[in-house]
């Protein structure tokens, strides 16, 4: 059915606020993961760790997406008529919603690839043989105990995070199509 212009409002706010709000929150995951993990394994002859680094960048920035788009929704909900509003969030919901579902791919692809070797790429800054037994050492810059776990379950955070990115990004885009009349 065709929703009257206060319900707009009410489901534009509401999407609004939830893209500000995960769009924040991944944003602050991504960061987390580079600055606890990605900023010590980052070695540019390792495609590995420079895949993580690619998929890790590409959250914060759709983060940003999310966020820009959700303040967009937020105006829009509250001046319904401007022409542009409408057009900008239309476009920055589709490019969220695009952005959000490859950064899903790269997030997918670093889990695969942790998981498939072990974390190695994750360890390679502490070149100790046996890495269950290493205490944090000197050459070591973070526990390699923790560091695998840790990386893995802020990625997971990260995909439930861009997950609910693309369904919001979807209503504000399906929203915005039917107020421009499309």
């Amino acid at each position: 059915g065709h929703l009257g212009p206060g319900s707009h409002q009410k489901v534009l706010m509401k999407s609004g606020l939830i893209l500000l709000i995960v769009g924040h929150l991944n944003f602050i995951t991504g960061a987390l993961v580079h600055g606890t993990v990605l900023r010590f394994v980052v070695t540019p002859r390792d495609t590995v760790s420079l895949q993580y680094v690619i998929a890790n960048t590409a959250s914060v920035i759709t983060a940003l997406l999310t966020v820009s788009c959700g303040i967009t929704a937020l105006m829009l909900s509250r001046y319904l008529t401007p022409a542009t509003l409408k057009w900008a969030l239309l476009s920055l919901s589709t490019c969220s919603v695009l952005c959000c579902l490859s950064c899903l791919l790269g997030l997918l692809v670093a889990i695969g690839l942790t998981l498939g070797n072990q974390g190695r790429a994750l360890l390679a800054p502490c070149a100790i043989p046996n890495t269950a037994l290493a205490p944090v050492s000197r050459e070591c810059p973070f526990d390699p105990t923790r560091v695998y776990s840790s990386t893995l379950s802020l990625w997971a955070v990260s995909l439930l995070l861009e997950s609910m990115e693309i369904v919001f990004s979807i209503r504000c885009l399906l929203l915005t199509l039917q107020l421009l009349h499309l």
